[in-house]
Order: C-alpha cells, then structure tokens, then sequence
C-alpha cells in the first residue's frame, strides 16, 4: 500500500526527491505490495482505459491497474521508487509492464496534460494545505470528460487514534472539502465518504481506520 504521510516536522525537507529516495533505500520493500483497497473498490466498474497514477510509490497500483487492462502513467518524486516499481512490473510479464510508462515528477509543481487521462488517481498524498489544494486542481484539470478523479487520504480522526498518523492537521482532509472544491458544472460527484477498513494499531492490537475517499466524474 502506497501510504505517504509525514514521519518529519521538518516541512523543507519532507517532500523532496533526497528524503524519499532516502526512504525507500532504508528498506527492502517500504510498502505491502498489495493495491490500494479504495482503488480495488473504486475503478471495479470502470471500462479500462488510460490512467494516472499519481504517486505510485512502489508501483503496487499501477500493476493492478496494467493487470485489469489499464494503460498507466505512473508519477513518483522519487527515482529510487520507481527503479524498483520497474523491475517489480518486469516481474510481472513484458504484457503488463508495457503497459506502463514510469515518469519522475515533483507533484507539488508539476502539470500533467490537461483532459488527457480516463482515470487521475491520488492515493494518500498529504501535502500542506495550500499545496495540496493545487496539486488536486492540478491532477482534476487531467481527467477527460467522461473520466474518473479518485482521491484517497487518511481521514482527519485518525490523527487522533493510535495507528501511528502524524503531520499537520491541514494535510489531512475530509471528502466533503475534497468535493466543494470542485465545480458542480464540471463534476459529478459519485462517492464523497469516509470508508472503515480493518488496521492493526501501534500496540499491534486490531483497529478500525478511516479512509477519505473522493469519487467524482468530469462532466465536461
């Protein structure tokens, strides 16, 4: 599961290439390997088509996305990353990692091409506030009409539970302020919740967290 979440107070370095890489070099494998559950959920009824990974981490949702006949362009700040998304997709046959295209980006500043994607999907990129209001403008101005915007995060009661969240409270946002960002003439919204999902806390013991999931379709 890619799961990007501040472990730092230090903002000016939190969110750059050299603290990933970092990161991801401190462990074999950062992530479960397993697909976002809100992603499964989420793109089960859609017709496949081309996708945006925003994010991707170790490359576990792109995979299932090439899997399910998706065509993916797969975003990551960090190329530690992505070199190991990439060997991980090859594993996986020379069918689905062609489906694959992975690409380096910072997504605090960059913009992808606009209207060109049928499914944008941003799994648990906690940005500051300011910053994660243009990222998710950013990534919206994306989908094509007819297409999909995802946005899943970790829901702001959780920072109070003990399952290990931190950061600031402005990184973390409810569905409904997800939603009234967008324009009612532009956007459908399909799923505007916060969905339970089982967790193990951080005394190892079972517990119930909260996923902030965003669902909507570009009208136009």
């Amino acid at each position: 599961m890619v799961v990007h979440v501040s472990h730092s107070h230090d903002d000016t370095i939190q969110f750059t290439q050299e603290f990933w890489d970092d990161r991801y070099r401190s462990a074999d494998r950062l992530w479960s390997g397993q697909p976002n559950p809100q992603l499964v959920a989420q793109t089960a009824d859609l017709a496949p088509g081309e996708a945006l990974d925003a994010g991707s981490g170790e490359g576990a949702d792109a995979i299932w996305l090439a899997r399910h006949g998706w065509t993916v362009t797969a975003v990551d700040v960090s190329a530690v990353a992505l070199e190991r998304a990439a060997e991980y997709a090859g594993l996986q046959g020379d069918e689905i990692a062609r489906r694959i295209t992975w690409q380096r980006e910072d997504l605090r500043s960059w913009d992808p091409d606009p209207q060109r994607f049928d499914l944008v999907s941003a799994q648990f990129m906690h940005l500051p506030g300011a910053e994660q209001e243009s990222m998710y403008r950013r990534l919206a101005a994306a989908v094509r009409p007819g297409g999909t915007l995802l946005v899943v995060g970790h829901h702001p009661d959780d920072l109070h539970a003990n399952v290990g969240r931190t950061g600031r409270a402005d990184m973390f946002m409810s569905a409904e302020q997800m939603a009234a960002a967008l324009d009612s003439r532009d956007w459908e919204v399909v799923v505007a919740a916060a969905i339970g999902r089982s967790a193990t806390d951080l005394d190892g013991q079972p517990a119930t967290v909260r996923d902030t999931v965003l669902r909507a379709a570009r009208c136009r």
